[in-house]
């Protein structure tokens, strides 16, 4: 199958914006610069629009859609858990996983991410719903606690591995995911440690999210975090690091050697008053960055250009300069950096002869955007998820003038919310 995108204004995130055509044969991209029409099979009239990388969400937890505007602005982060997410999540299964996580990839995919990194629990429901849908995902059952409940989490991240690692045509990938620092005993971490080493894996973790978690490790092992993981061995893999919003000068010290990076989550950091990352700083010592969103019980939405805008002013505001981080960056925070972060920038994250196709094209005659000065600076500023018109993913249209195929979204809507109402 031959797909030719004509006449777009190409964002590769490797080169300058060019005008171009992009030829897709399969699952690859095969040409950039002039093809015939008469040698594809499918042509889409990108003219007056952008292509670009799929957006990838390199933190989140998807099956907490039906979390949404759920107990907003009542606890910090370690009380929304204990009273309000944990409760109602004791009451979920598998099918209530599957629609939720099914809500959430249509709300991806209609805002411009094609890839996602998430760690839950029932995830093999989460696996079925991007296979349905057609993303591309890299999943994990969530290690945490200790003693028998440890073992049997480790047990059931195993099983994921092995029935759904390179499924969908390879767009599933399984890695193995522990909880975080506070709730993850030493046995427990070393415990996904070996199944990591033993699977061949990333490790995907929450990293110093908040001061209470900071405290914790301090009282309960005499050190800070960095150094408990460290000690542990986690830095000796490749780790992604959700959040970060506590790093310090010591923390960056160590972890300015370690494969991997960390994952700027800023409006669910700031939603639950847990803080911002110094994301400037960061990058200055060769730490990748890459941008997340978290689950929707904290940051409401998924659209990860909502993300872009405040990573990129929050970085301004705290050094008082506005050239501190540019549209650049925050758009290769959200695509090449991801891919970096999830170990796939080999695959993913820019426009290159020979890449995987997953990329989405965005209309740019809406009045929020023009004129138009500078691209970049129109897809980091000014865009939104509602802007994306098409979504590309392995090479095949996924969707097309904001229209999903061979799915009922009404019908997915009227789902999620008959289970809200069960739920709650």
């Amino acid at each position: 199958m031959k797909t030719l995108i004509k006449n777009g204004y190409i964002v590769s995130m490797v080169s300058d914006v060019q005008k171009a055509d992009v030829l897709i044969e399969d699952d690859r991209i095969a040409l950039i610069g002039h093809a015939d029409e008469s040698t594809a099979d499918k042509v889409i009239d990108a003219t007056d629009k952008v292509v670009m990388p799929g957006l990838i969400n390199s933190h989140t937890h998807v099956a907490m859609s039906l979390f949404r505007g759920y107990s907003d602005d009542e606890f910090t982060l370690k009380d929304w858990l204990e009273k309000r997410m944990w409760p109602i999540e004791d009451k979920f299964d598998r099918d209530i996983v599957y629609h939720a996580s099914l809500l959430s990839c249509v709300e991806m995919i209609k805002s411009g991410t094609t890839t996602f990194n998430d760690m839950y629990f029932f995830e093999d429901a989460t696996a079925e719903a991007v296979e349905k849908i057609g993303m591309r995902a890299i999943l994990s059952r969530c290690i945490i606690g200790e003693g028998e409940q440890a073992a049997e989490r480790t047990k059931e991240a195993e099983e994921l591995y092995q029935s759904y690692h390179n499924k969908a045509e390879g767009r599933i990938k399984i890695c193995v995911a522990l909880h975080a620092p506070n709730t993850c005993p030493p046995d427990t971490i070393k415990r996904g440690i070996e199944l990591a080493d033993r699977l061949g894996t990333p490790i995907h973790i929450h990293y110093l999210e908040t001061k209470s978690e900071m405290d914790y490790v301090q009282e309960t092992y005499g050190t800070s975090v960095t150094e408990y993981l460290k000690k542990c061995g986690l830095f000796q893999y490749h780790t992604m690091l959700a959040h970060g919003v506590q790093i310090n000068d010591q923390d960056i010290s160590i972890l300015k050697d370690v494969s991997g990076g960390v994952v700027y989550n800023p409006i669910s950091n700031l939603k639950l008053g847990s803080g911002f990352a110094d994301v400037v700083k960061l990058m200055q010592h060769g730490i990748t960055v890459a941008l997340g969103t978290d689950g929707q019980g904290s940051t409401n939405t998924l659209d990860m250009f909502e993300e872009m805008k405040l990573a990129a002013y929050l970085q301004k505001g705290i050094y008082h300069d506005p050239t501190v981080i540019s549209s650049r960056d925050v758009l290769k925070m959200a695509t090449l950096e991801g891919a970096k972060i999830l170990g796939m920038d080999s695959e993913l994250g820019t426009l290159e002869v020979g890449k995987k196709a997953d990329m989405i094209i965005i209309g740019l005659k809406q009045p929020h955007l023009n004129p138009i000065h500078q691209i970049e600076a129109l897809l980091a500023y000014s865009v939104n998820g509602a802007d994306v018109e098409t979504s590309i993913i392995d090479g095949k249209v996924v969707m097309e003038n904001r229209v999903i195929t061979g799915i009922n979204e009404q019908e997915i809507i009227d789902t999620a919310n008959r289970l809200k109402r069960s739920l709650f």
